[in-house]
Parts: C-alpha cells; structure tokens; sequence
C-alpha cells in the first residue's frame, strides 16, 4: 500500500470515529432527556447532580414542592430553603458521601411554597455510565405528619437539646442514629478528639451519664425517630 492511500485511509477511519462519537453523543443525550421526562411525571421528589457536586435536575414534584423554577435551585440554589438549625449538618452528610460515592440518608427541614418547614427524608447513591461516575441521584419524601405521629416533642427535651451549640446537636444527632463517636468525627470531618469533647459536653449539659440518656433526649426533642 502507498504512503499517500494509508494517510487517506487513516482520515478516512479518523472521520467515521468521530461520526459514530457524535451518533453516540446524541443518543445518549435523547436517551438522558426521555430518563428526565419519566422522572418528572413520578409523584416523588427527585435530584439529580453532576460529578461537581452541584444539581444539575429536580423534577416537576420537587419543584412544586418547592414552589421554585428550576433555574432557582439549580447548582445550590436548592441550599436557600434549608432551616438554619439543619444546614450543616445536611451539607456536611450529603459532601461526606459524595466525596466517599457512597449512599447516605438524612433527615432535615426544608422550606415548602407556603413558606413553612416540612422534614423530608433524603437518600441518594453514586451514578454511572460506562463504569464512569457521572454524580448522584436520589428521592425525598415528607415525613413531617409521620414524624408528628410518632411522638409528641417533650418541651423540657426541647429546651435542653436546643441550648447546646450547632456542633453539639450534630455530634448528638449522629450518635443517637447509632454512630461511634469516631464515625461521627469522620463523617463531620473532625478529629476523635474534638468528637469525644463535644461528647462530654453533651453529656454534662443534658444532667446524664451514658448513650442511652443521650439517646432518649434527643428522640424526645425530635432530632430522630423513636
């Protein structure tokens, strides 16, 4: 074969791979807009993000529940409707298990279009393609009536739990849902240390000595399910 016929071949075969991308390309884009339009017609709330961490879809259930537009909670937009007291802690769950790309489950409160606060149950797991990662996705429900018939929050509870620090309820509401005091410290990215201070805090400030006590406290405030 002649120099010259194995450079026109080699185009040749470098432009057919570039058409068969772009066939590809496209199908996969139809394919994601038809996996988009499905969600959307699904009576749950559901997100999606992309490998940077920031949403890139809610669905028409979301967003009704919202009472947003979709450009409003895109990225972090979606951030603006948590309640103060949750925010960390919701932030700091959901950066954990994306940089880990493991699935998580969280509770927390989140502004509705009326202006009040529901609690919803959020989880979400890693996606691929191709074997790539390309994000998460997951599903939130509202458990707020769930939650209310469960128990009613004891006040005295309430004001004990409320008077310690941020970092505090976060440390609480981890070991009551059954972490270590060093799982806590990973997953709030502090040392063991400072956990098991926080820890000790949380014990002296509720008048109790072991988990349990602190289990009980924090299920009669309402930071978990009983």
């Amino acid at each position: 074969m002649a120099p010259g016929q194995q450079v026109d071949d080699a185009a040749v075969l470098r432009q057919r791979l570039a058409e068969a991308e772009a066939v590809i390309g496209r199908e996969n884009h139809l394919a994601e807009q038809y996996f988009r339009e499905l969600l959307d017609a699904v009576p749950v709330m559901v997100w999606i993000s992309g490998t940077d961490a920031m949403c890139t879809f809610f669905n028409r259930t979301w967003l009704d529940f919202r009472g947003r537009r979709p450009e409003e909670e895109m990225g972090n937009g979606w951030t603006e409707g948590l309640h103060p007291d949750d925010r960390d802690l919701c932030l700091e769950t959901y950066l954990k298990a994306f940089s880990a790309r493991q699935p998580f489950r969280v509770q927390y409160r989140l502004q509705k279009a009326n202006g009040d606060y529901a609690w919803v149950e959020v989880n979400g797991t890693p996606r691929a393609r191709n074997g790539n990662f390309v994000g998460f996705m997951g599903t939130a429900i509202d458990v707020s009536e769930r939650r209310r018939r469960s128990f009613t929050p004891d006040d005295h509870s309430v004001r004990l739990v409320f008077s310690l620090t941020e970092r505090e309820r976060q440390v609480l509401v981890l070991i009551a849902d059954g972490k270590s005091t060093k799982e806590a410290a990973t997953t709030l990215g502090i040392s063991y240390k400072t956990a098991d201070s926080h820890r000790s805090r949380i014990l002296e400030k509720l008048g109790v000595h072991e988990t349990a006590s602190m289990v009980r406290y924090a299920i009669r405030a309402g930071l978990i399910e009983p």
